[in-house]
């Protein structure tokens, strides 16, 4: 078999054209993977408005950053991956590197891992990028630490329901800022939900730590919210974003002797540089997962590549209620 469907977006803002084009070939250092489901992140819905300069997507393109699948060919130079390997990642949709709403990808193996076993590819495929956005400002960046008290604005979200768990997978106390229809999602994750429309910073940095503020504090959502962030840390305690965008003040972070912190997970795939470590996290992922310690929460809905339109509209509504994963084969 020489071809493949795929969707592929011609002009920003328009709908996607389900195509039979030519099926990609495993070059060195690559895998072919037969992909059985794609996770839809916001950012996909942003590079089909044209709104994502940063992703570094040009047209037309196959969107889709996420992945799991099972490997069909393994192209020279690559040992860690066979035929047959059920593996997963974040693997494309960015930089001009084919996304994951086709049949088939040949990807760069160094970004790949071997899939939870007692996931899924519908749950496998929804953890890539939220997971080594949660990992890289908990862990590569901040440490984080059994006994620390962390804070997660945005806890029920896509990557704050990661962090979540990934902070209390090391032992941290982890409090999660969310409105209070997710309080008893964010409870079940072993973590104290904070009602962000009935407390303000100031309340629940006196509630949960005698006002001396939090050790960690990691900001999911940007703008208003970093702000919060540097109000809500402790003196000589942390704030890491994954939305570092606009202007902010940081004298309330530097009159406490604070650090900061921003992830981009985006540049290993832009860049070539540090892809490695992306395999790595996804490998520790799935020792977290396989443990008992890491689960996603998906949104029951099923899509297709008939339907992926319905997903992206849905994120765009904020009416998921999960991540949201479409069904390739």
């Amino acid at each position: 078999m020489t071809s493949m469907k795929a969707l592929v977006l011609e002009t920003y803002g328009d709908e996607f054209s389900l195509n039979n084009i030519a099926r990609p070939v495993a070059a060195e250092g690559q895998v072919l993977v037969r992909i059985k489901a794609s996770g839809v992140n916001p950012l996909d819905t942003k590079i089909r408005a044209g709104q994502a300069d940063h992703a570094r997507h040009p047209l037309p393109a196959i969107l889709g950053i996420d992945l799991a699948g099972v490997v069909e060919a393994v192209g020279p130079g690559v040992t860690g991956f066979r035929t047959g390997d059920e593996v997963y990642g974040m693997t494309g949709g960015v930089g001009g590197h084919q996304g994951s709403l086709a049949e088939y990808a040949a990807v760069d193996a160094r970004l790949l891992a071997l899939k939870p076993s007692n996931l899924s590819m519908r749950e496998a495929a929804a953890l890539p990028l939220v997971t080594i956005t949660a990992w890289e400002g908990l862990v590569d960046r901040v440490g984080v630490k059994a006994g620390q008290r962390v804070l997660v604005i945005g806890g029920a979200g896509g990557v704050g329901h990661i962090a979540v768990q990934i902070a209390r997978a090391v032992g941290a106390e982890v409090y999660a800022v969310d409105s209070a229809t997710k309080a008893d999602y964010i409870r079940s994750l072993g973590a104290t939900p904070i009602d962000y429309t009935v407390e303000t910073v100031e309340d629940y940095v006196a509630r949960y730590t005698d006002g001396k503020g939090f050790d960690v504090v990691y900001d999911t959502l940007g703008g208003p919210n970093l702000d919060n962030a540097f109000k809500a840390v402790k003196r000589f305690g942390h704030v890491v974003t994954s939305l570092g965008w606009g202007t902010h003040a940081l004298a309330p972070l530097s009159f406490k002797g604070g650090t900061y912190s921003g992830v981009f997970t985006l540049l290993p795939l832009l860049s070539g540089e540090g892809r490695e470590h992306h395999g790595e996290i996804m490998r520790e992922a799935a020792k977290l997962v396989e443990a008992g310690k890491l689960a996603p929460n998906l949104d029951p809905r099923r899509f297709t590549l008939e339907t992926v339109i319905d997903a992206h509209k849905a994120v765009e509504e904020r009416t998921a209620s999960g991540k949201l994963v479409v069904d390739i084969d």
